[in-house]
């Protein structure tokens, strides 16, 4: 499994689902989104079961690191995308599923690449400011930069610290932060 793959995959699909949660309608949305669990939830129960499905098991093959369930960042991304769709505004949501895809791969590429301090659970220092600072840079074209740089800083920290999957934690903590601020 090439991990930094992964995360330009997870950015760019991360992207195109906070797009799609902006550009449709919120009932629909959250209608593809449970569909999307459950055809998933489908599919990692028949890979784990030593079923071969084709094109979706060389995916997860190519994608998923090899200790994890079959599928679980991607079932996790709509979880979260989920959650967060039904608790907060669709605008604040598509703010957070950006957050998420951004600052999760970023501060993974970056923590590989250059990370040389490890702060927390093996996370580095570099990765870390990496993920927040380009991920308030983007921001800072969406929302007032005081609000860019405090969601990407107060996320960023969640992220690190967070024992729950990032793919659950940073969308919520991201959505809590735009909610207080904006």
């Amino acid at each position: 499994m090439n991990e930094s793959l992964r995360q330009i995959v997870h950015l760019v699909f991360g992207l195109g689902i906070a797009g799609f949660v902006l550009a449709f309608d919120r009932d629909i949305t959250i209608s593809v989104l449970l569909l999307a669990l459950f055809v998933g939830f489908i599919l990692s129960d028949a890979i784990t079961r030593g079923y071969t499905i084709p094109i979706v098991s060389t995916i997860i093959e190519t994608l998923e690191r090899r200790e994890a369930v079959p599928g679980k960042g991607a079932l996790f991304f709509a979880l979260g995308a989920l959650f967060c769709l039904t608790f907060f505004e669709q605008e604040v949501t598509f703010l957070g599923l950006v957050v998420l895809s951004l600052l999760d791969s970023i501060t993974t590429i970056a923590g590989i690449r250059f990370g040389k301090t490890r702060i927390y659970n093996h996370k580095s220092l570099e990765g870390t400011l990496a993920g927040i600072a380009v991920t308030a840079a983007v921001l800072c074209l969406l929302v007032q930069p005081s609000t860019a740089l405090a969601t990407a800083a107060v996320t960023g920290l969640a992220e690190l610290i967070s024992p729950v999957d990032d793919n659950l934690i940073i969308p919520v903590v991201a959505c809590l932060v735009l909610t207080a601020l904006l």
